[in-house]
């Protein structure tokens, strides 16, 4: 699962680039401001701390997400259906066209390659789906009727 390494690569350097402003950078910042004298009315110092919550908000979110991510257990991924990682192809109900999809986490979805969230309204419509089910999504752009018509699970068994 690549794409989940390279997320959480991400993420913790992303971690890093904050702690690193939070405490070397901000605290120069705030110092500078503190030495103009009154903070009551110092433009420097209040974005400073607005910044610094911003960042300590930030760096919770990726802790948590760090966390779930790691929790991710490759064995409970199912071998008989689609799930996390599979490439899961569908024939549009209306059209007859044929569309592959590879279900992902949140942080690597990207439409342009196909890649489309398990928490997405496809995602999760795609999940624990085989090989000849039907399924419809509510999507922004309507109501959407796929055939599952094959699956390759993340690995690499060929369904349908």
């Amino acid at each position: 699962m690549d794409f989940l390494r390279e997320s959480m690569d991400r993420l913790t350097e992303e971690a890093k680039q904050i702690e690193y402003e939070l405490r070397v950078v901000l605290p120069k910042e705030i110092n500078t401001a503190l030495a103009h004298g009154d903070i009551s009315e110092n433009g420097e110092y209040e974005a400073a701390k607005e910044r610094q919550i911003t960042l300590n908000a930030r760096l919770a979110q990726i802790q948590k997400r760090l966390a779930d991510l790691s929790r991710i257990d490759v064995a409970t991924i199912p071998k008989d259906r689609a799930g996390l990682g599979s490439e899961v192809t569908v024939e549009n109900a209306e059209t007859g066209q044929e569309i592959r999809y590879m279900l992902v986490i949140p942080e690597v979805a990207d439409g342009k390659k196909n890649f489309v969230s398990i928490a997405s309204p496809v995602g999760r419509a795609l999940l624990n789906r085989r090989p000849g089910d039907t399924v419809t999504v509510q999507a922004p752009k309507g109501t959407l009727e796929f055939e599952v018509t094959g699956i390759v699970t993340i690995f690499g068994d060929t369904l349908g």
